[in-house]
């Protein structure tokens, strides 16, 4: 265990009681906290706790999603587990821990307005990776039960299954920072029998359009054809002739 300032231990032990973790290393935790602009070599900052750790976030969501949701297919899984451990929502739980009270970092990141939320992203990480170290799989489990565990209930309580518009919109603000927008193509059939084709389309990129007895449906289908093409699947919704 290496040895610290006072200040600095006390800045540490601060923040061991802010995420409900006693480290017996705290060097560990010190190295989650530094960003390699606070430090004099860059094996002193938290890079390499954050590649560790993003593989053990990822594996606990991963475990913590199949027992929680017997019912739900891979695909159902891995949207899901997308979203849990994006940078945006390791971002957001970074800064609800305060986290950024406690980042090492250089002056021109810390007299920033606000961190960047791609370096609380890193911190979260590296702070799954540090606990993990240190108190073997139980604690980094306990952990993110604790942490992750209600943006799960948050996702799951939103039912996205089947509400393919609502998973869309996630990815699409998540992966490209744009919202997805539905053109309607095409209207065949009389008034009390119409069928609409639409396409679902997120900056550029123009994906299989899908028949349906309403614009709803339609919009619905579109996304799952988006959602499905997004992954590199067939879209289910693919037939280009009026289904009727």
């Amino acid at each position: 265990m290496m040895s610290l300032p006072d200040e600095i231990l006390r800045s540490l032990t601060a923040c061991e009681r802010r995420i409900g973790y006693t480290f017996r290393d705290k060097g560990l935790l010190r190295s989650a906290l530094a960003h390699a602009s606070g430090v004099s070599n860059r094996l002193e900052s938290n890079e390499r706790l954050e590649f560790l750790g993003d593989a053990i976030l990822g594996a606990v969501v991963c475990e913590i999603l199949y027992r929680r949701f017997p019912n739900f297919l891979e695909g159902d899984l891995t949207r899901m587990k997308s979203v849990i451990v994006s940078r945006q929502t390791c971002a957001r739980i970074s800064e609800q821990l305060g986290l950024q009270e406690y980042i090492i970092a250089g002056k021109g990141v810390t007299s920033a307005p606000a961190l960047p939320g791609s370096l609380l992203a890193d911190v979260f990480e590296s702070l799954v990776g540090a606990i993990y170290l240190d108190g073997g799989l139980p604690a980094v489990q306990a952990f993110v039960e604790r942490f992750v565990g209600p943006e799960i209930d948050r996702l799951s309580q939103q039912d996205h299954r089947g509400d393919y518009k609502s998973e869309l919109q996630l990815i699409a603000q998540r992966d490209f920072g744009l919202l997805p927008v539905y053109a309607l193509l095409e209207e065949l059939g009389p008034d009390h029998c119409k069928w609409f084709r639409v396409a679902a389309q997120i900056g550029g990129r123009i994906f299989t359009p899908a028949w349906g007895r309403s614009k709803k449906e339609a919009e619905q289908r579109a996304a799952h054809n988006a959602l499905r093409e997004l992954a590199g699947e067939h879209p289910p919704f693919a037939a280009s002739a009026h289904p009727s």
